[in-house]
């Protein structure tokens, strides 16, 4: 998610579920191909299984991307053919592309024939007025004839026009169907679905159907849900993190980054600010937001500020 999965989100979702993937910032190929690689690439080897989104509509850029993203040690490529951003339709790509089937299977053959590890594509599942299961099915199959086998369905239509990223979050219905007639109709195909989901009863009942669900903003203000991830998903019976120890594995980790790259801008609040649900539905819930939110505090540096701002009795 823009502006929210940056390194240091991803290294916190990291101390609660050790197995879950997890996934950057969609990253635009001009970012790469004319700017600053390390800046947008650099990540922490804790952080694995871990993938690289992009965005992009031009093969061969496509490609030098996903090259950069495997020599950096990421996992997997993604191709992001869901977002519905005015920013991103002016460079011709996110969910816009859903109505270009052939380039999306053109670019996701670049990439492809570029990298040896997966490259996998989240889309929509139509676009605008176009809500027919007919469309989402044509478009997987025609991207499939790339060689892509893992499709992330966001059960929503995109509308490109009238309608705000939240809007589009909130306002098209979710057809999860559609995700389900995906995976019956290819059935030898990886299918995972996203969008609205919120606990662990709907990941249950979306796993009766599809091969694995994909949480966003859930996942970022309601992060300890991935507390009981490993175990239940992953069968790895290590013990669960409480609350607490997550915030103290967070320690080390925020004093050597504030170490490295105080003096280039980098602030407490930069990496605190991903953690202030990590409370979420406890009584404190919302002095431990405010404590971390608190600038005169903040302004201290001093990543003991997460153990006092922990709910008394917890």
């Amino acid at each position: 998610m823009m502006d929210w999965t940056d390194r240091h989100c991803r290294l916190f979702h990291r101390q609660i579920t050790r197995h879950t993937w997890l996934y950057t910032e969609m990253v635009t190929t001009g970012a790469l191909v004319y700017g600053d690689v390390e800046r947008h690439l650099r990540f922490n080897d804790e952080e694995h299984p871990v993938a690289l989104q992009l965005g992009g509509s031009d093969p061969h850029d496509l490609a030098v991307s996903a090259r950069l993203g495997e020599k950096w040690g990421y996992d997997e490529i993604n191709l992001n053919c869901g977002c519905p951003s005015e920013r991103v339709q002016k460079g011709a790509f996110g969910a816009c592309l859903m109505a270009e089937p052939e380039l999306v299977r053109d670019c996701v053959k670049a990439m492809r024939d570029a990298v040896s590890i997966d490259v996998t594509v989240k889309h929509r599942i139509g676009i605008n007025e176009t809500e027919s299961y007919d469309f989402v099915r044509d478009f997987v199959g025609q991207v499939a004839d790339a060689g892509c086998r893992t499709f992330i369905v966001h059960a929503r239509n995109a509308i490109l026009k009238g309608l705000s990223p939240k809007e589009n979050r909130e306002i098209p219905p979710l057809k999860y169907e559609y995700a389900y007639r995906l995976k019956r109709d290819f059935p030898d195909f990886e299918i995972l679905i996203n969008g609205g989901i919120k606990t662990e009863a709907e990941i249950d009942e979306h796993l009766r159907h599809v091969d694995g669900v994909m949480l966003g903003r859930e996942a970022y203000h309601n992060p300890y849900l991935m507390a009981t991830f490993d175990r239940r998903y992953y069968g790895d019976d290590a013990p669960v993190k409480s609350r607490e120890e997550v915030l103290r594995a967070m320690m080390p980790y925020i004093a050597a980054q504030l170490a490295q790259e105080g003096g280039r801008g980098l602030k407490l609040n930069t990496i605190t600010r991903h953690m202030l649900g990590l409370m979420q539905g406890l009584p404190g819930a919302k002095n431990f937001r405010q404590t971390l939110s608190d600038s005169k505090k903040l302004a201290s540096g001093d990543p003991a500020l997460l153990l006092d701002a922990i709910p008394r009795g917890l």
